[in-house]
């Protein structure tokens, strides 16, 4: 390694320590969530992203807006179609998400945002940032809510992963310092750990949950996610009715797997790069990321989207029109809560238990013998007329 070498990988940590240190700043200055009952109208994007993105987003926007028909009908709600967030697309300008695609989407406090792809080594395409991550940042969407519930196995759990950090925070800015050395990085602030802290001992209060764990590897990589994990526990401190307790993350994979002690969680609260990978886990509890919906939340807009990835494959193989779209449906659930329509949210979860595990008329093998996505759809609405 030369003296070269390592003063250009010094000046480019030095700028990602400036970057970050602005970001941590800027957290420190933001005001209160949007009130969604005081706006004259709200707007409500619907991004399909690609590959089968399109298809199952535009399928739940369907959906939503047949639940929501009349307040469209009287104009305070409004969906408004955003695209161009392709892969060719963000290719072409070399960006995560391209800026008149991004300019849209800002006009949008609520969004429905169907699954994008990012390129990894293979590829054909450059190593652009993953639109999700960008548009985490860009929005500052900083929890990511995902829930899962199987009933007749005593699982009830609510994930609350932090979305603008970790080692996602600066994924795509690591250092190639040699040919034999490569560098990336792990950020933790105060204010960014606090607030995602305190939203999810907040929801438990609010929904009577009396456990919160925080899932950490604090005695391995013990800067950033010992902070993490000290900084949760002083939250929870403001809330004793809560019990506090705390897992690494390689042993809550695994007693999720536990039948005698998987029951016991309830909340989770945990950084980034943690909670991509065990909300997955989870999800295969309720049917696999098929079937499960992720929120992700900021104070001036948020977020909804499925879990699981564009699917290529079946549109190089033409059977984009039988892709699932129960995950998307999901979010769906969760946009509704969100915006203040729980009434209409509880309808479609129930319509989506029935369609997706009790009555089960239809279903969805991605193949042509299986029904479409618009089949499933339609067999949704149908359901909610009976409800």
């Amino acid at each position: 390694m030369t003296e070269v070498q390592i003063k250009a990988a010094v000046e480019k940590f030095e700028a990602l320590i400036r970057e970050q240190d602005a970001r941590s700043e800027a957290i420190k200055q933001q005001g209160d969530f949007v009130d969604y009952s005081k706006l004259d109208k709200l707007t409500i994007g619907v991004c399909g992203g690609d590959g089968i993105g399109p298809i199952i987003t535009n399928e739940a926007a369907r959906v939503l807006e047949f639940l929501l028909k009349e307040d469209v009908d009287a104009g305070k709600i409004e969906f408004k179609t955003i695209d161009g967030l392709t892969i060719e697309n963000r290719v072409a300008v070399n960006k995560a998400i391209p800026d008149d695609v991004l300019e849209e989407l800002k006009k949008c406090p609520v969004i429905l945002k169907g699954p994008t792809t990012t390129p990894q080594a293979g590829d054909p395409w450059p190593n652009i940032e993953s639109a999700n991550v960008a548009m985490r940042k860009a929005l500052d969407l900083f929890a990511n809510l995902r829930p899962v519930k199987v009933p007749e196995e005593g699982i009830d759990w609510t994930f609350f992963r932090e979305n603008t950090e970790g080692a996602y925070a600066v994924g795509s800015k690591g250092i190639n310092v040699t040919d034999d050395l490569a560098m990336d990085f792990v950020v933790t602030t105060t204010e960014g750990t606090k607030r995602i802290a305190k939203l999810a001992y907040d929801y438990a209060r609010r929904n009577k949950k009396d456990r919160v764990s925080i899932i950490q590897k604090a005695n391995v990589i013990k800067t950033t996610d010992g902070k993490f994990l000290n900084l949760c526990k002083e939250i929870g401190k403001d809330y004793p009715e809560i019990t506090t307790d705390e897992w690494y993350i390689d042993i809550t994979t695994a007693k999720l797997i536990d039948k005698k002690r998987r029951t016991d969680f309830k909340v989770f609260v945990l950084p980034n790069l943690y909670g991509d990978i065990i909300t997955d886990e989870a999800a295969e509890f309720q049917g696999g990321v098929g079937t499960a919906g992720s929120a992700n939340i900021g104070k001036k807009y948020a977020m909804f989207e499925a879990i699981h990835g564009s699917a290529p494959r079946m549109m190089r193989e033409g059977r984009g029109q039988y892709a699932d779209p129960c995950s998307m449906l999901r979010a769906a659930v969760m946009l509704l809560s969100h915006i203040g329509k729980q009434e209409e949210a509880d309808k479609l979860e129930r319509a989506l238990d029935i369609c997706m595990y009790e009555e089960k008329k239809l279903k969805i093998t991605g193949r042509a013998d299986g029904a479409t996505c618009e089949d499933f759809g339609n067999y949704v609405m149908e359901t909610l007329t009976t409800l």
